[in-house]
């Protein structure tokens, strides 16, 4: 984003799995405070304004007790990789009324029930079945919901999401399906050290976004750019990032593997 001068950001990735834990509502307040405080700085470094860039504190894997105490400290929306994971934390703080959630994780056809029942919004959108299987399940719900189209920018095969030269096909085909509000894309980036390679997964989201832009059916946004966790959200929001999702900074770190929730092997069926 900045032609003036490369920009050497670093990733955070050396955090990884050591963020103190957040025990009570003053410590939630500090965290998000220096969140914010370093997506301000990000935006500063290329001239954005802070107030285009979403923060999504991502709650996976953390108990009831926790998610209440991140409540109080502010948070409205929070976003889950499991599906029913966030069925059953919404369903056990149902008296927070105000309180919404972001599956932000792959999605089976059979949990397309529990997303349509619930979620304000789904981040993994990657298949023609389960835009069908939402979709459907939604009309029945009497519900729309905002979907992002989920891109594998990385290549890694571990990762889900379309390979950038499928996504304009797949969003043709997007429209058909009238409960999903389509408002963008969401990527995962390398986890690596070396924040350029990184840093080149963004780029690749923020130019593929720009091309599909010039021609998408009028039903589709493209808009938002989901990218960026705790270890790279400032190198996201200096390519462009509109969200990002950051749990271990917020939360701390978590005690499940990241593996449970990015398997090391993923098996791809068919994307449509």
């Amino acid at each position: 984003m900045n032609a003036d001068a490369p920009l050497e950001t670093p990733t955070l990735h050396d955090q990884h799995g050591r963020w103190p834990q957040a025990e009570s509502v003053a410590d939630f307040r500090r965290n998000l405070a220096d969140v914010h405080a370093r997506i301000a700085t990000a935006c500063l470094r290329v001239g954005r304004d802070p107030t285009h860039v979403r923060l999504l504190p991502v709650s996976k894997t953390k108990d009831e007790a926790s998610v209440r105490l991140s409540y109080a400290a502010g948070c409205r929306l929070l976003g889950e990789n499991k599906p029913q994971e966030a069925y059953q934390k919404w369903e056990a703080m149902a008296d927070l009324t105000d309180l919404q959630w972001s599956v932000i994780g792959h999605l089976q056809t059979n949990k397309a029930k529990l997303v349509a029942r619930f979620a304000t919004e789904f981040q993994a959108l990657d298949s023609l079945r389960v835009a069908e299987a939402l979709d459907r399940r939604l009309q029945a719900e009497g519900r729309a919901l905002d979907v992002f189209v989920q891109v594998n920018t990385s290549g890694e095969a571990s990762k889900y999401g379309l390979p950038p030269d499928e996504v304009a096909t797949f969003l043709k085909a997007l429209p058909a399906f009238t409960a999903l509000r389509v408002r963008g894309f969401m990527t995962l980036a390398l986890f690596s050290a070396e924040a350029e390679r990184v840093r080149q997964c963004f780029v690749l989201l923020r130019e593929l976004r720009d091309r599909l832009s010039q021609d998408i059916p009028g039903e589709i946004s493209l808009d938002e750019l989901s990218m960026g966790m705790s270890g790279d959200y400032e190198i996201a929001i200096e390519e462009g990032a509109t969200i990002v999702r950051v749990g271990q900074a917020i939360f701390g770190a978590r005690s499940t593997p990241d593996a449970h929730y990015w398997p090391s092997t993923v098996e791809h069926g068919p994307r449509c």
